[in-house]
Protein backbone atom coordinates (compact mmCIF):
# COMPACT_ATOMS: atom_id res chain seq x y z
CA UNK A 1 0.00 0.00 0.00
CA UNK A 2 2.76 2.36 0.53
CA UNK A 3 4.50 1.85 -2.51
CA UNK A 4 1.67 2.12 -3.98
CA UNK A 5 0.63 5.67 -2.74
CA UNK A 6 4.57 6.31 -3.27
CA UNK A 7 3.83 5.68 -6.83
CA UNK A 8 0.47 8.00 -7.13
CA UNK A 9 2.65 10.53 -5.62
CA UNK A 10 4.97 10.31 -8.35
CA UNK A 11 2.69 10.37 -10.83
CA UNK A 12 0.83 13.43 -9.61
CA UNK A 13 4.00 15.25 -9.90
CA UNK A 14 5.27 14.05 -12.87
CA UNK A 15 1.67 15.17 -14.17
CA UNK A 16 1.80 18.79 -12.39
CA UNK A 17 5.62 19.45 -13.88
CA UNK A 18 4.18 18.86 -17.47
CA UNK A 19 1.30 21.19 -17.05
CA UNK A 20 3.36 23.37 -15.30
CA UNK A 21 5.50 23.31 -18.32
CA UNK A 22 3.12 23.35 -20.97
CA UNK A 23 1.34 25.97 -19.55
CA UNK A 24 4.13 28.20 -19.14
CA UNK A 25 5.18 27.80 -22.93
CA UNK A 26 1.34 28.79 -23.85
CA UNK A 27 1.31 31.67 -22.19
CA UNK A 28 4.63 32.61 -23.32
CA UNK A 29 4.47 32.18 -26.81
CA UNK A 30 0.53 31.07 -27.47
CA UNK A 31 -1.05 27.66 -27.44
CA UNK A 32 -1.01 27.13 -31.18
CA UNK A 33 2.65 27.95 -31.16
CA UNK A 34 4.06 24.89 -29.24
CA UNK A 35 4.16 21.16 -30.31
CA UNK A 36 3.46 18.55 -27.57
CA UNK A 37 7.13 17.37 -28.36
CA UNK A 38 8.44 20.95 -27.68
CA UNK A 39 6.53 20.34 -24.03
CA UNK A 40 8.43 17.26 -23.14
CA UNK A 41 11.29 18.30 -24.37
CA UNK A 42 11.01 21.15 -21.89
CA UNK A 43 9.71 19.26 -19.31
CA UNK A 44 12.02 15.98 -19.43
CA UNK A 45 9.91 13.37 -20.35
CA UNK A 46 9.37 11.42 -23.30
CA UNK A 47 6.57 12.60 -25.67
CA UNK A 48 4.53 9.07 -24.46
CA UNK A 49 5.09 9.83 -21.39
CA UNK A 50 2.77 13.35 -21.89
CA UNK A 51 0.15 11.57 -23.29
CA UNK A 52 -0.06 8.88 -20.49
CA UNK A 53 -1.06 11.79 -18.63
CA UNK A 54 -2.88 13.97 -20.72
CA UNK A 55 -5.07 12.82 -23.40
CA UNK A 56 -4.76 16.06 -25.56
CA UNK A 57 -2.70 18.76 -25.95
CA UNK A 58 -5.30 20.59 -24.92
CA UNK A 59 -6.08 19.02 -21.48
CA UNK A 60 -2.25 20.73 -20.55
CA UNK A 61 -3.44 23.79 -20.48
CA UNK A 62 -6.86 22.84 -19.00
CA UNK A 63 -4.93 20.45 -16.41
CA UNK A 64 -7.00 21.24 -13.81
CA UNK A 65 -10.32 19.99 -14.79
CA UNK A 66 -10.60 16.64 -12.73
CA UNK A 67 -10.37 18.89 -9.60
CA UNK A 68 -13.13 20.99 -10.95
CA UNK A 69 -15.63 18.08 -11.52
CA UNK A 70 -14.62 16.78 -8.23
CA UNK A 71 -15.60 19.84 -6.56
CA UNK A 72 -19.18 20.14 -7.87
CA UNK A 73 -19.96 16.66 -7.57
CA UNK A 74 -18.88 16.40 -3.95
CA UNK A 75 -20.72 20.21 -3.56
CA UNK A 76 -24.26 18.27 -4.82
CA UNK A 77 -23.30 15.13 -3.02
CA UNK A 78 -22.37 16.52 0.55
CA UNK A 79 -24.45 19.13 0.59
CA UNK A 80 -25.73 20.67 3.70
CA UNK A 81 -29.69 18.97 4.77
CA UNK A 82 -32.31 21.21 3.40
CA UNK A 83 -29.91 22.92 1.12
CA UNK A 84 -30.48 22.58 -2.45
CA UNK A 85 -28.03 21.39 -5.26
CA UNK A 86 -28.34 24.78 -6.63
CA UNK A 87 -27.43 26.86 -3.61
CA UNK A 88 -25.03 24.14 -2.68
CA UNK A 89 -23.12 25.03 -5.95
CA UNK A 90 -23.39 28.73 -5.69
CA UNK A 91 -21.88 28.26 -2.28
CA UNK A 92 -18.81 26.35 -3.78
CA UNK A 93 -18.45 28.78 -6.51
CA UNK A 94 -18.87 31.83 -4.50
CA UNK A 95 -16.06 30.48 -2.30
CA UNK A 96 -13.99 29.49 -5.23
CA UNK A 97 -14.52 33.43 -6.15
CA UNK A 98 -13.65 34.90 -2.66
CA UNK A 99 -10.31 32.72 -2.45
CA UNK A 100 -9.36 33.83 -6.24
CA UNK A 101 -8.91 30.47 -6.67
CA UNK A 102 -7.58 29.38 -10.26
CA UNK A 103 -10.61 27.34 -11.04
CA UNK A 104 -12.42 31.15 -10.73
CA UNK A 105 -9.82 32.87 -12.69
CA UNK A 106 -11.66 36.35 -12.61
CA UNK A 107 -8.52 38.20 -11.59
CA UNK A 108 -5.72 40.02 -13.39
CA UNK A 109 -3.23 37.72 -13.51
CA UNK A 110 -5.23 34.97 -15.21
CA UNK A 111 -5.54 37.64 -17.90
CA UNK A 112 -2.78 36.04 -19.92
CA UNK A 113 -4.49 32.70 -19.91
CA UNK A 114 -7.89 34.03 -21.22
CA UNK A 115 -5.98 35.47 -23.73
CA UNK A 116 -4.46 32.45 -24.76
CA UNK A 117 -8.32 30.57 -24.50
CA UNK A 118 -9.23 33.34 -27.05
CA UNK A 119 -6.33 32.93 -29.70
CA UNK A 120 -7.59 29.48 -30.04
CA UNK A 121 -9.83 27.46 -31.61
CA UNK A 122 -8.72 23.94 -30.26
CA UNK A 123 -8.89 25.30 -26.71
CA UNK A 124 -12.20 26.98 -27.25
CA UNK A 125 -13.76 23.79 -28.54
CA UNK A 126 -12.08 21.71 -25.64
CA UNK A 127 -13.75 24.22 -23.21
CA UNK A 128 -17.10 23.56 -24.27
CA UNK A 129 -16.40 19.81 -24.02
CA UNK A 130 -15.08 20.06 -20.84
CA UNK A 131 -18.03 21.96 -19.85
CA UNK A 132 -20.38 19.13 -21.25
CA UNK A 133 -18.61 16.71 -19.11
CA UNK A 134 -18.96 19.12 -16.14
CA UNK A 135 -22.74 19.77 -16.88
CA UNK A 136 -23.26 15.58 -17.28
CA UNK A 137 -21.01 14.98 -13.47
CA UNK A 138 -23.87 17.52 -11.85
CA UNK A 139 -26.68 15.87 -13.30
CA UNK A 140 -25.62 11.99 -12.57
CA UNK A 141 -24.95 13.65 -8.87
CA UNK A 142 -27.92 15.02 -8.84
CA UNK A 143 -30.27 12.12 -10.35
CA UNK A 144 -28.38 10.06 -7.30
CA UNK A 145 -29.53 12.30 -4.76
CA UNK A 146 -32.56 12.01 -5.79
CA UNK A 147 -33.20 16.01 -7.34
CA UNK A 148 -36.17 16.20 -9.40
CA UNK A 149 -35.33 17.80 -13.39
CA UNK A 150 -31.73 16.08 -12.76
CA UNK A 151 -30.13 17.44 -16.17
CA UNK A 152 -32.23 19.99 -16.84
CA UNK A 153 -31.66 21.38 -13.25
CA UNK A 154 -27.68 21.16 -14.30
CA UNK A 155 -28.37 22.51 -17.39
CA UNK A 156 -29.46 25.77 -16.25
CA UNK A 157 -27.43 26.11 -13.32
CA UNK A 158 -24.15 25.46 -15.84
CA UNK A 159 -25.65 27.74 -18.85
CA UNK A 160 -26.11 30.34 -15.84
CA UNK A 161 -22.93 30.28 -14.07
CA UNK A 162 -20.71 30.17 -17.90
CA UNK A 163 -22.86 33.09 -18.65
CA UNK A 164 -21.88 35.20 -15.59
CA UNK A 165 -18.54 33.70 -15.45
CA UNK A 166 -17.54 35.01 -19.78
CA UNK A 167 -18.87 37.86 -18.99
CA UNK A 168 -16.50 38.57 -16.05
CA UNK A 169 -13.98 37.13 -18.11
CA UNK A 170 -14.75 39.79 -20.82
CA UNK A 171 -14.31 42.72 -18.18
CA UNK A 172 -11.16 41.28 -17.08
CA UNK A 173 -9.64 41.06 -20.96
CA UNK A 174 -10.91 44.98 -21.08
CA UNK A 175 -8.79 46.04 -18.68
CA UNK A 176 -11.08 46.55 -15.99
CA UNK A 177 -10.77 46.53 -11.91
CA UNK A 178 -10.56 43.52 -10.88
CA UNK A 179 -11.84 44.08 -7.43
CA UNK A 180 -15.22 45.76 -9.12
CA UNK A 181 -15.19 42.79 -11.11
CA UNK A 182 -14.67 40.39 -8.75
CA UNK A 183 -17.26 42.01 -6.56
CA UNK A 184 -19.54 41.93 -9.00
CA UNK A 185 -19.23 38.24 -9.96
CA UNK A 186 -19.71 37.09 -6.56
CA UNK A 187 -23.02 39.41 -6.41
CA UNK A 188 -24.30 37.82 -9.75
CA UNK A 189 -23.04 34.26 -9.15
CA UNK A 190 -25.38 34.75 -6.38
CA UNK A 191 -28.10 36.30 -7.12
CA UNK A 192 -28.09 33.99 -10.85
CA UNK A 193 -28.05 31.05 -9.65
CA UNK A 194 -30.98 31.83 -6.97
CA UNK A 195 -33.06 32.46 -9.64
CA UNK A 196 -32.63 29.25 -11.21
CA UNK A 197 -32.84 27.44 -7.87
CA UNK A 198 -36.46 29.42 -7.33
CA UNK A 199 -37.48 27.52 -10.75
CA UNK A 200 -37.03 24.22 -9.26
CA UNK A 201 -38.94 25.11 -5.45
Amino acid sequence: MEQQGRRERKKAEVRARIADVATGLFLERGFDEVSVSEVAEAADVARPTVFAHFARKEDLLFDRYPEAEALVVAAVNDRPEGTSPVAALSDLLVGLADQGHPLSTIRARFQRFWEVVAESRPLQARARELLQHIEEAIAEAMRRTDVPEPHLTAALTVAAYRTVHLEAVRRILDGEDEKVVAADHRARIVSTLAAVDQLFR
